[in-house]
């Protein structure tokens, strides 16, 4: 019997594992990363103490500078003070009497352009150069025997003016003050506007007081009715008169200068 004892089998060793490599990155914010030593802790103190004892003496001495100040010194800075704000409050008193000065002006200017427009535009209808709507008659006359005249139609035109037609157009012809009625190669013509039957006469201003006129006894309608013609009138709510003439220039007729104002000395 052998005195040699029986081997265990040795079991293999593992061999430690190697470290990670470090990143680059991890070491910077490593060796960045604050420690908390005593000589931190003792200057973050120190910098407290400091900053509290300086806050303290600024309070102080501002406390100190008024305190320390006779009382016709603070007298007079409270009038300096006082008289600045007097002052701030004239300025802005100023400006706001400019600021309303300016918006006067501006409304008093919009009226103005408004009132000159207007009174264009009043102008424009009268002279013809504009157009114009509104309520007013519609007279068509039918001629099958061609017995009317330039007379005739003149004579319409009167009528109306007198019952305060605004605004009067003969077929395409607007007619104004300088509208002149003449028969010109068997036809009728409203200054250069060549009329054909039926005759339209369109008419703004007050439908009544128009209508009215031309229906009185022995008028133009009953002239018309006795040569064969026939006189329509129609009252409407919206006339309008689209035919525009370009005013002519006048040759002797000047202006009267404005007077001038002088100076009262």
């Amino acid at each position: 019997m052998s005195d040699e004892q029986p081997r265990t089998p040795q079991q293999p060793t593992q061999q430690p594992s190697q470290p990670q490599p470090e990143s680059p990155w991890r070491r910077l914010a490593r060796v960045g990363r604050p420690r908390p030593t005593k000589a931190n802790l003792a200057a973050t103190a120190l910098a407290l103490l400091l900053g509290f004892a300086l806050a303290t003496q600024v309070q102080s001495q501002s406390r100190r500078g008024l305190e320390s100040l006779r009382t016709t010194d603070l007298v007079r800075i409270l009038d300096d003070q006082n008289t600045r704000s007097d002052r701030l409050d004239a300025d802005a008193r100023k400006l706001q009497a400019t600021r309303d000065e300016l918006v006067d002006g501006s409304q008093q200017g919009q009226a103005a352009v408004k009132a000159a427009q207007e009174r264009l535009d009043t102008l424009g209808i009268l002279a013809g150069t504009a157009k114009a709507t509104g309520p007013g008659v519609t007279i068509t006359v039918s001629d099958p025997g061609g017995k009317v005249t330039a007379a005739m139609l003149l004579d319409v035109v009167q009528e109306l003016r007198d019952a305060g037609a605004e605004a009067i157009q003969v077929g395409p012809a607007r007619v104004t003050a300088g509208t002149w009625f003449a028969p010109k190669d068997g036809a009728l013509y409203a200054s250069d506007a060549r009329l054909s039957a039926p005759y339209l006469i369109r008419a703004i201003g007050d439908p009544a007081t128009m209508d009215a006129a031309m229906r009185i006894p022995g008028g133009v309608v009953e002239s018309m009715k006795q040569e064969g013609a026939t006189a329509t009138v129609s009252k409407a709510a919206t006339i309008t008169v689209d035919a525009l003439t370009t005013p002519a220039q006048p040759r002797h007729a000047q202006p009267v200068p404005a007077p001038t104002t002088r100076p009262t000395p």
